[in-house]
């Protein structure tokens, strides 16, 4: 099992200054310095492949840090893959239910065993401060332990029901659908992956994994953990490549697939992947997530939580806090706490301790945070922040400087979804226009609301468009979702099964139901 360092990690843990739990990750990250820079291939039923070529990533931290250098599947190694899970698949759906749960809760438990050099290599990769790698690796080791519990809770999802005569005996049965494909993101390279995956192996399906580009490693090191816990590998399968051409030939061949990436993909899979007939799209596309501030609020609260959420990870959440309105008595006294608070953000190398803030994950992160910069100066104020950080060692990464602004109301930055670090902040003159702004959206991820009103809190509750809704957290006004405590998945736009990641309906939506009646003789 990991090291005991006396302390529960999630997101709503991330403030806590542990010794043993530090000194436990500075180990995994001289461990994770060791498995850098390799080459490496995919894998198809355990057996390496090549591809066609490879490409090297590089570290946002520090672009001299090669990450590895990772081959490239041809569609016809996806293909292969996808072919090699078909074949295993009536071997694997025909498993005991409750075997499959023995393998995946010893999977679960080795990921949470190697938590910290899993963490630490996904700091070197994908930028997360410790607190929040080290939160992605539990919160992949917890999705696949809800979801083996579900399936226990539910006995198999077998349910008998009542008979029309005594000779007849009819059960209601969920099956899996076969082949399952997980297209994953950087941002969350190893929960995104586990989740979805863990889902569909329990419920007895195949997967075929298609990590990000950036976030190969991580996606790799995952299958490796699931393989070395007993997951048959006719069961599990990884290919590394890009989008283009490994992740839409995925999409093209498999019964079920889970993807989570931006609005136009998702929206593009969702359109295009059942031809023949309806099969499950699980796409889950991004947020413009606001959070509003009733005059009734506790103001340092707020400004934590806003902050917390628009910051954390560089605002590279789809759950981030992106806009934020605040009624018209409170709004100074708002803005200049979450000044304060944004001041005191500690930005640099996300391996150091005290880190809150590393870098966004590529330059054309950069250029986006650039771009919104200069809109917030021609049509409205950046309050705080706005600029490239090129300090010391900064300059070989790619960091930048937490930002606050206001902006015209018909200003794209209230609208457009950025993943940098980032909030627009506006008054209003009332909670009721600030729900009526807040829904003005084509997505419906995650929301937050802080005031100390029970019926403000009612008619927040009531009125809002999201999935996940907050409030009065200071942990993360929008952000911070946990297995079993807070179901994750969007309305509108922002995703299409209706059904939240770790929450009570999820697991079913990679089964189907079968109806059976038998007329004993």
């Amino acid at each position: 099992m990991a090291e005991d360092t006396g302390f529960r990690i999630t997101y709503a843990t991330m403030s806590s200054d542990n010794d043993a739990l530090h000194e436990a990750y500075d180990r995994g990250i001289e461990e994770a310095r060791g498995r850098l820079g390799l080459d490496h291939p995919f894998y198809v039923n355990g057996q390496e492949r090549s591809g066609e070529g490879r490409v090297a990533t590089t570290s946002p931290i520090d672009r001299d840090i090669v990450m590895g250098r990772f081959a490239q599947a041809t569609a016809a190694d996806v293909g292969d893959a996808v072919a090699a899970a078909r074949a295993f698949a009536p071997t694997w759906a025909g498993t005991p239910w409750q075997e499959r749960v023995q393998l995946l809760m010893r999977a679960a438990d080795l990921i949470s065993e190697r938590r910290n050099v899993l963490s630490a290599l996904m700091a070197f990769e994908v930028g997360k401060n410790r607190l929040e790698a080290l939160g992605d690796v539990e919160e992949s080791a917890d999705l696949i332990r809800y979801y083996c519990h579900d399936m226990e809770t539910n006995d198999g999802f077998v349910t008998p029901m009542t008979r029309l005569s005594p000779a007849e005996a009819t059960s209601d049965v969920m099956r899996p659908h076969g082949v399952w494909g997980v297209i994953s993101p950087f941002n969350f390279p190893m929960a995104l992956a586990a989740g979805p995956t863990g889902a569909a192996l329990v419920a007895g399906n195949t997967v075929v994994l298609k990590p990000a580009t950036i976030g190969s490693l991580c996606g790799l090191e995952f299958w490796r953990t699931m393989i070395d816990a007993g997951v048959p590998a006719g069961a599990f399968h990884v290919v590394t490549g890009s989008g283009s051409v490994a992740g839409r030939e995925l999409a093209s061949l498999v019964d079920g697939v889970t993807f989570t990436g931006s609005y136009e993909v998702g929206m593009g899979i969702y359109r295009t992947f059942a031809t023949d007939y309806p099969k499950p799209a699980i796409c889950e596309m991004g947020g413009k997530n606001p959070v509003i501030v009733s005059r009734h609020a506790d103001l340092d609260v707020a400004a934590s939580g806003i902050s917390r959420s628009a910051f954390g990870f560089g605002g590279q959440k789809c759950s981030a806090a992106s806009r934020a309105y605040v009624e018209a008595p409170v709004y100074d006294e708002l803005m200049e706490r979450l000044i304060e608070k944004t001041s005191e953000v500690v930005v640099g190398n996300p391996l150091d301790r005290d880190v809150f803030l590393g870098p966004i994950i590529d330059e054309a992160a950069v250029t986006r945070y650039e771009e919104a910069t200069a809109e917030a100066e021609k049509n409205g104020t950046v309050v705080e922040g706005g600029h490239r950080l090129t300090d010391g060692a900064m300059a070989r990464g790619t960091f930048v400087a937490p930002t606050i602004v206001e902006a015209a109301a018909d200003s794209w930055l209230w609208r457009r979804e950025l993943f940098v670090p980032f909030v627009a902040i506006d008054r209003v003159a009332s909670v009721a226009e600030g729900l009526v702004r807040a829904n003005d959206t084509e997505y419906g991820l995650t929301a937050g609301f802080f005031s100390a009103d029970d019926d403000e809190v009612a008619r927040f509750l009531e009125g809002i468009d999201a999935g996940v809704v907050y409030v009065n957290r200071p942990s993360g006004a929008t952000t911070g979702a946990w297995p079993a405590v807070q179901p994750f998945g969007g309305w509108k736009g922002s995703g299409t099964g209706g059904r939240g990641g770790g929450g009570p309906y999820y697991l079913t939506q990679y089964m189907r139901e079968q109806s059976r009646t038998i007329i004993e003789n």
